[in-house]
């Protein structure tokens, strides 16, 4: 195992009803922005929710944010942070609002050109403003993560950052407001946290085995769930332990102290600059062909995630890792995720702008060796046609 330095200092408030008790974690006198995305929340009740926990506050609402939130968008939200003498920032909605929160918070303390942030991948990023969330879409762990990705648009751009300054004070789950979601929602969620500890898991051996049972645990409990959440939407415990499943799959804990590899986020992103695809459906066409590509560097874990994770430990060597491949897309498409470029209209033209994107954004070491370069992408782009 590495060497390793681990904190989180996001409190989170589990469980049914917890929303009530935002009003205890946020100052009183604090002046609080309300960030969301569309009108889910709204319809759901959920901000009715926060409404009513935040009453004799002193509140302003910003909507509209993104699936994938927006640099312009984001723009406006720290304008009238400034404009209202905005003191808190609440994220409601998923991961894709509080990354966007999580940006306003670092904007709106930073003194010089936004954009800075993201091509830097927050390393400028030396304070931030308090917020906290209240998660609606179990997926990305952004509630108790310092992680945040935002599109710029008009650059073609999708560009992770991260920072100590931006984790959450703190975020409410109650797994009863994911009860609405739509299936495509659900099946996004469960994709995109077990892709999350694919990257820190699947790299190669550094006998943490605290960190790999965990992982494995974790990848059980989706694979076991995903399908049970699309089938039982009202069951609350399959909602809660997905809910904390997605949570705990990026968290800080199973990645510390072991390789991590996110490849598959990298090349993922550039899919979405292009046309918008689902962040999730972007990571299920690239895995099984990272996968495959990388056989031979990743040999000893997919040969240990094949048999601690679907019990596949028969056969040689090669046999059981195409028979892990097969499971890992196959356990995707049962949760209606395609996972072939073509599914998501993207051909060899669109190939040759992700690989061009990647070199242009510096994603020219990748992996977990920092040896996939953007001819290994194209490579494994093309094989996921």
């Amino acid at each position: 195992m590495n060497r390793f330095t681990f904190q989180n200092p996001t409190k989170i408030l589990f469980g049914k009803g917890r929303i009530a008790d935002l009003g205890d974690q946020i100052p009183a006198d604090a002046k609080v922005m309300i960030l969301y995305g569309g009108g889910s929340a709204e319809r759901t009740g959920v901000l009715g929710q926060v409404r009513d926990a935040l009453a004799g506050r002193t509140v302003v609402e910003f909507g509209g944010i993104e699936p994938n939130p927006r640099f312009a968008t984001a723009l406006k939200a720290v304008d009238l942070v400034a404009e209202k003498g905005i003191t808190f920032l609440l994220a409601v909605g998923g991961g894709s609002v509080i990354d966007a929160t999580k940006f306003v918070a670092a904007a709106a303390k930073f003194d010089g050109d936004a954009w800075d942030i993201l091509k830097s991948h927050g390393s400028v990023v030396t304070q931030a403003m308090p917020f906290g969330s209240v998660l609606t879409l179990p997926a990305t762990a952004s509630e108790m993560n310092s992680g945040s990705v935002i599109t710029h648009a008009e650059k073609g751009a999708k560009l992770p950052f991260m920072s100590p300054y931006t984790y959450p004070v703190f975020s409410v789950l109650d797994p009863e407001v994911t009860y609405t979601l739509p299936k495509r929602q659900i099946a996004n969620g469960v994709a995109d946290a077990f892709v999350h500890v694919i990257e820190q898991y699947l790299t190669y051996p550094t006998g943490a085995r605290v960190q790999d049972g965990f992982a494995e645990t974790l990848l059980r409990t989706l694979i076991e769930l995903g399908p049970e959440a699309l089938e039982k939407p009202e069951d609350y415990d399959i909602r809660a332990n997905l809910m904390w499943t997605a949570t705990l799959a990026l968290n800080g804990l199973i990645g510390a102290g072991v390789p991590q590899d996110w490849a598959s986020h990298m090349i993922g992103h550039e899919i979405t600059a292009l046309n918008d695809t689902d962040h999730a459906r972007t990571l299920a066409v690239v895995l099984p062909s990272l996968l495959n590509d990388q056989r031979g560097p990743k040999r000893e874990k997919l040969l240990q995630y094949g048999k601690n994770v679907w019990n596949i430990d028969e056969g040689t060597d090669d046999e059981r890792i195409d028979k892990t491949i097969a499971a890992t897309r196959g356990f995707f498409e049962d949760l209606g995720i395609k996972t072939r470029l073509r599914d998501y209209n993207v051909d060899a033209a669109g190939i040759n702008h992700i690989v061009t994107a990647l070199e242009e954004h510096g994603m020219t070491a990748l992996g977990e060796h920092r040896a996939i370069t953007p001819n290994d992408a194209r490579r494994i782009l093309e094989a996921a046609l």
